[in-house]
């Protein structure tokens, strides 16, 4: 009975291990971004902001580049929840911001991008 009981935990834990959010895929999905922003030492403003600490960060805020009007207002802060909000769907989340990017549609992507881009943040 009890190797079934075992058993039946593993096969449960299965599905949970397998969509657990995964910083290296994260950095796959990153090449999506490249087109447009850096990430990592030597990290500089490009057609959009440098990414590295952002998550915590307000939005508008890295230093040197200059923001729309929509995501300078926001009062967004680049967490967990309004991160990936909005790369599902940026015009949606901040109407009138200048991100030319159609949204990633695919839940594991966002995560692991999210994980990705907290890896490269340091803790507060």
């Amino acid at each position: 009975m009890r190797k079934w009981v075992l058993a039946a935990a593993m096969v449960a834990a299965m599905p949970v291990a397998a969509s657990a959010a995964d910083a290296e895929a994260g950095k796959t999905v990153f090449n999506k971004c490249k087109a447009c922003h850096q990430i990592g030492e030597g990290a500089k403003n490009a057609v959009g902001p440098h990414l590295d600490g952002v998550i915590g960060r307000k939005a508008g805020a890295a230093e040197g580049f200059n923001y729309s009007d929509a995501l300078k207002n926001s009062g967004i802060t680049w967490d967990e929840a309004n991160f990936k909000a909005y790369i599902e769907d940026p015009k949606k989340k901040i109407p009138g911001n200048k991100m030319v990017f159609m949204g990633l549609k695919n839940p594991d992507d966002r995560d692991n991008l999210f994980e990705y881009l907290k890896s490269q943040s340091p803790a507060k």
